[in-house]
């Protein structure tokens, strides 16, 4: 299929789907023409990378995990050993991150509860528009 189908079947920009190739995530034939040429199979890669995308892992990071995971249609599962230990690593980052937001989270919420009762007031009316 032509990645404008791809496109189509995934939800995903064609633009989107270059860039995954480059990033060493697809891997298209090419025809003599030039097109690229996708199967069946890089429908379910590019739900998978959109997947893991949503769950905080960076490209870099698929591109080396992607070909270590198998979809048991219930969900991804490892296939290689020292996959563990980088997904392990890349959990406690984005725990890390979730921890560093909620901090940043109740600093702003102090913040906000300190402001005078007029200001307040003002600043809900500029939601309001």
């Amino acid at each position: 299929m032509r990645i404008g189908e791809l496109s189509r079947r995934t939800g995903v920009h064609e633009r989107l789907l270059r860039y995954y190739e480059e990033q060493d995530l697809l891997h298209p034939e090419r025809r003599p023409s030039g097109y690229r040429d996708y199967d069946e199979d890089d429908v379910d890669t590019v739900r998978r990378i959109r997947g893991l995308l949503a769950a905080g892992l960076n490209t870099t990071t698929i591109a080396t995990i992607l070909p270590c995971l198998r979809d048991t249609g219930e969900g991804l599962v490892p296939t290689c050993s020292d996959l563990l230990a980088d997904l392990h690593r890349e959990r406690h980052r984005i725990a890390q991150s979730i921890s560093d937001l909620q901090t940043s989270l109740g600093a702003l919420d102090k913040v906000i509860a300190a402001a005078p009762p007029e200001v307040a007031r003002r600043s809900l009316a500029m939601l309001d528009d």
